[in-house]
């Protein structure tokens, strides 16, 4: 039996046996999602199978019953557990056919890549008789657009994101846009913070929690927490208008600790301050390992303002390239506020930057002291206007990856607020 007209959206349906083992981590839900709420498309359910024939038969055939549209990401390739194909048409008793110009873009694409395609490769060119082609830009397994009852569309995509994305923005998502199946356009902004807890932000957001269009919804990850805005409208210029006061509104509230939105990270806003002001960073680490260079360099162009780093694990690294004293180690350990501000100052001296950053901590497991805790690290920021050091306890309940990665987003919010703010009377 269907399930009511306005209750029937859009589904998605990720298939692969190492989805289910946790070997790959299922990004491709997350970036259509975001796709389907931007097109202002209902989208109710999403879900995962393994690599098998039967399970995919039974769920295609009750997603049929529920949905207008099913999406599949996976299963398109040219191994034996690439079932997904067979498996829709089989739901549907619908026999599949040889695609002659999907088996000759196949060859071409292999051979202009200096190889002949493998046998097996050849059932890629087979789909459902009816279907429509649905063309891989970048690979070789196609999806397809199919319509096997009145009333309810399948889309199939391959599971390599780069291969799925092309092929969303060529033909997908065009489709999608025109099937009438959008009840208005959803525009969404999302706010980042950096230094706030997700349950100390929400308790002063309450008010704007409780609202409908726009709402605003808080997530935390990696130390940050995010508001994502989203307004429903007419179109995506309506919507930007209705989320434009409440943005303003949140910046007021929060002030520095709205450090960005949509794609900025810390280190991307520290790069393009440090831009701005035609200045350059040099980092030391300890504990995070080059953890906080990689978060830099990861931005495109940051070889405008990053000169290099030192990893100085050992105390004689720290003594021959940084120059940190030996006194200064033996009085305080290499884990203190003035081991970090030596090697902050440093890292600047030796690659002639105007900022010098450093990072060192005790991440754990082991190596902890009742004086000295796992968990505990010494943040330096030393720039033309002082070194300022400071330490944070981070624990060690979420283990060492989070000590490290706390570490170097405080450290880059700390560069963040100096360049914003420079330190007085230093």
């Amino acid at each position: 039996m269907l399930e009511p007209a306005e209750s029937r959206g859009v589904e998605l349906l990720c298939v692969g046996t190492e989805l289910l083992l946790g070997n790959i981590l299922n990004g491709n839900a997350r970036w259509i999602g975001e796709r389907l709420a931007g097109l202002g498309l209902p989208h109710y359910r999403q879900s995962v199978l393994g690599d098998n024939r039967e399970r995919l038969i039974a769920f295609v055939r009750e997603a049929a019953q529920r949905s207008r549209v099913l999406i599949t990401t996976g299963g398109l390739g040219p191994t034996p557990d690439d079932l997904t194909t067979e498996a829709i048409a089989a739901a549907f008793g619908v026999p599949m056919e040889e695609r002659p110009e999907v088996w000759a873009d196949i060859l071409a694409k292999s051979r202009s890549r200096g190889r002949e395609p493998s046998p097996s490769t050849r059932r890629q060119a087979l789909l459902p008789q009816g279907a429509q082609v649905l063309p891989n830009p970048t690979g070789t397994a196609p999806g397809m657009i199919w319509s096997p009852q009145p009333g309810f569309t399948l889309l199939t995509f391959p599971g390599v994101p780069s291969e799925m994305r092309a092929m969303w923005d060529v033909t997908a998502g065009p489709w999608l846009q025109n099937s009438g199946l959008a009840s208005g356009v959803f525009t969404s902004r999302q706010l980042h913070f950096w230094g706030i807890g997700e349950s100390t932000l929400a308790e002063q957001i309450e008010d704007l929690l409780a609202g409908s269009n726009p709402t605003v919804a808080p997530y935390a990850g990696g130390g940050e927490v995010m508001l994502r805005l989203t307004a429903c409208a007419d179109t995506p210029e309506e919507g930007r208008e209705l989320l434009k006061p409440v943005e303003v509104d949140l910046r007021r509230r929060f002030g520095q600790r709205c450090f960005g939105a949509d794609a900025d990270t810390l280190a991307s806003v520290v790069i393009e301050q440090l831009r701005r002001c035609g200045q350059t960073v040099a980092v030391a680490e300890s504990c995070t390992g080059g953890g906080l260079g990689a978060a830099l360099t990861a931005v495109p162009g940051s070889s405008d303002v990053v000169l290099g780093g030192v990893i100085a694990y050992a105390n004689a690294i720290k003594q021959a390239l940084l120059g940190v004293p030996a006194a200064l180690l033996e009085q305080h350990g290499a884990v203190s506020d003035p081991v970090a501000e030596a090697m902050a100052e440093g890292v600047r001296r030796c690659t002639s930057a105007d900022w010098g950053v450093a990072i060192t901590g005790i991440a754990g497991p082991g190596g902890g002291s009742e004086e000295k805790p796992v968990g505990l690290v010494h943040l330096a920021v030393a720039g033309p206007d002082g070194c300022f050091a400071q330490a944070r306890r981070y624990g060690d309940s979420r283990g060492r990856e989070w000590v490290r990665r706390l570490s170097a987003g405080d450290a880059l919010d700390q560069l963040r607020l100096r360049l914003q703010t420079p330190m007085e009377g230093s």
